[in-house]
């Protein structure tokens, strides 16, 4: 099997790393900075460069760019990918792009399935990637076709060596609506939370629970600005609903009501069980 990466930061680095586990798979890379390309080859992330010429060979062809930029690559090079392989984005929403690349990839013959990998860290870049960043994470796909069972097959095969627990499929709207609730809110609330004056102040006084809610502060603007707006919808719905629900306590300290308060923290407790307990 030939996989093809376009973008080797943590998540089509990572993706290179984890099928270069697999001897028998051969991993194509580029990168807009030819330096990480280069470092990738040596230090033997990826057999070659992804080339225009060479991409009718891969298998698959993962496409770990921001969702602008994805629909670019694909526009750019919708005659030069495999009539009988599969390309696959890995961004973080699914409908604008699935929306562009279903009909160019019918008119141009190839076919494209809408990826989202369940995994990452608050770091990016090449040097952060990791071989097992996908072991065992879930792996969301959006076919074009939910009728076609051999298609379906086929990308989990051409997807086990990534090492993925789980791969669920779904529609674009569905995967919108649920990832502004399971991903784009907690960067959010975590990115808001960080900016209390208090913050300045937190050593000596924090633990686990501080950590937990801050890590994902820590992000990458230019992609998550880009996400959270091809997203608004469904983020402004998230935000409204928190939004009111932070009201809520706030009414509860402001008013000294024990009772009030009392019962709003036990409904969030009832509601974590439900879910997760």
């Amino acid at each position: 099997m030939t996989v093809g990466i376009v973008g080797l930061g943590l998540i089509g680095g990572s993706f290179a790393k984890a099928y270069k586990r697999d001897p028998s798979v051969t991993v194509l890379g580029t990168n807009r900075s030819p330096s990480v390309t280069e470092f990738a080859m040596l230090s033997g992330a990826i057999d070659g460069e992804l080339t225009g010429e060479n991409l009718r060979d891969c298998d698959l062809v993962l496409i770990a760019l921001y969702p602008r930029a994805a629909m670019d690559y694909l526009a750019a090079h919708a005659e030069d990918f495999s009539k009988t392989g599969i390309v696959m984005d890995c961004a973080g929403v699914k409908r604008e792009i699935c929306r562009s690349a279903f009909p160019l990839a019918e008119a141009h013959g190839f076919t494209f399935v809408g990826g989202h990998p369940m995994a990452g860290t608050q770091y990016s870049g090449f040097k952060y990637a990791k071989a097992n960043l996908y072991d065992r994470a879930p792996m969301v796909i959006v076919p074009p076709r939910f009728d076609d069972a051999a298609l379906l097959q086929r990308v989990k095969d051409l997807l086990k060596p990534a090492g993925f627990g789980r791969v669920s499929v779904t529609t674009a709207e569905d995967h919108d609506e649920m990832i502004a609730f399971t991903s784009q809110m907690c960067h959010i609330v975590s990115n808001g939370y960080i900016k209390s004056p208090t913050a300045a102040r937190h050593k000596g006084f924090s633990a686990g629970s501080y950590k937990d809610l801050t890590r994902v502060a820590w992000l990458a603007p230019d992609m998550w600005s880009e996400l959270m707006l091809d997203n608004r919808d469904n983020m402004l719905a998230e935000l409204d609903a928190f939004i009111a629900s932070m009201q809520d306590y706030r009414r509860a300290i402001a008013a000294g009501d024990f009772d009030a308060l009392r019962a709003l923290l036990d409904e969030g407790r009832k509601r974590k069980e439900e879910i997760d307990g």
